[in-house]
């Protein structure tokens, strides 16, 4: 059979088009990824859930398997969604960019409720906690209030909500009254912050109280929780991609049913933290909800 032979011209138009199509074709498969991501549990058998998995007891590997209260509580409403839960380990100061970048569906990471997030997500908040401060056990510093830490260095988990708060001290309380900056040094997670304790590279640490408890006990006493009662009580909420009504619907419905089954008071009972009130969702909120 003889072979066609096209005109140079038509060969020249061809490869003009292959080149063209070339170029569409990956922001066409990009644009479709963004769309199937977008939708979420829409059209997914998997809840793809963004979690810090460095922060014990809410969120860490045991054994390789994420454990802790997160874990814990989004393993059962997983399952009222009839969805298969999934975890995508992300470090804290990624998670809202990457639930924003459609990376996962939602965020359950211990993730304080502020207006300035909420400006940047939708919140559904599960839970309320409180912060504490560390320090060394005998050395002579016991700070029990935040105004304690003028003129000290202070570690905290990067992007952590309480430090605005201990900057806005620092620069109200402590310069005014001539005590010194509060000197804050953030680390990508609660364990190096508190590695700074130990190594005395800080004089103090401020961290979530039920994080704290649990890194005074496996720390064997060498740090102990020096303040006296919560500080900066916050509202904990789950993160979802602003727009992703659909989903956020699905999570409101699953919670309820969580409540009443009885297994959401059973957990917040577990690990000591608490439903938060209307009241408390509003204060968090500020005005973001406006």
């Amino acid at each position: 059979m003889k072979a066609h032979i096209f005109p140079k011209s038509a060969l020249k138009g061809l490869s003009h088009t292959i080149r063209i199509a070339a170029a569409i074709l990956p922001l066409f498969m990009a644009a479709h990824a963004d769309i199937a991501a977008a939708a979420g549990t829409v059209t997914s058998e998997n809840l793809q859930i963004g979690a810090d998995l460095t922060y014990p007891p809410y969120d860490y590997l045991d054994n390789g398997t994420p454990a802790g209260f997160d874990p814990a509580f989004m393993g059962r409403l997983a399952t009222h969604l009839k969805l298969k839960p999934s975890f995508v380990d992300t470090r804290f100061a990624n998670l809202i960019l990457g639930v924003n970048a459609n990376r996962f569906d939602v965020i359950a990471s211990a993730l304080y409720v502020t207006p300035e997030r909420a400006k940047q997500i939708d919140f559904l908040p599960y839970l309320k906690t409180g912060g504490s401060l560390l320090a060394l056990s005998g050395a002579g510093f016991a700070p029990r209030t935040p105004e304690d830490l003028c003129g000290k260095r202070v570690s905290s988990i990067k992007g952590a909500s309480w430090i605005p708060k201990l900057a806005d001290v620092s620069s109200k309380v402590c310069v005014p009254a001539g005590r010194g900056a509060i000197d804050v040094r953030e680390f990508e997670t609660s364990p190096e912050a508190a590695q700074a304790v130990l190594s005395h590279a800080v004089d103090a640490q401020f961290e979530d109280s039920a994080v704290a408890q649990i890194t005074a006990n496996r720390l064997g006493g060498r740090v102990a929780i020096t303040s006296t009662a919560p500080l900066y009580p916050v509202v904990i909420g789950l993160g979802v991609k602003k727009g992703n009504d659909a989903l956020l619907s699905q999570l409101k419905t699953a919670l309820a049913s969580m409540k009443s089954s009885g297994e959401y008071a059973a957990l917040l009972k577990q690990y000591n933290v608490a439903e938060p009130t209307g009241g408390d969702i509003a204060l968090a909120l500020g005005s973001a909800q406006k």
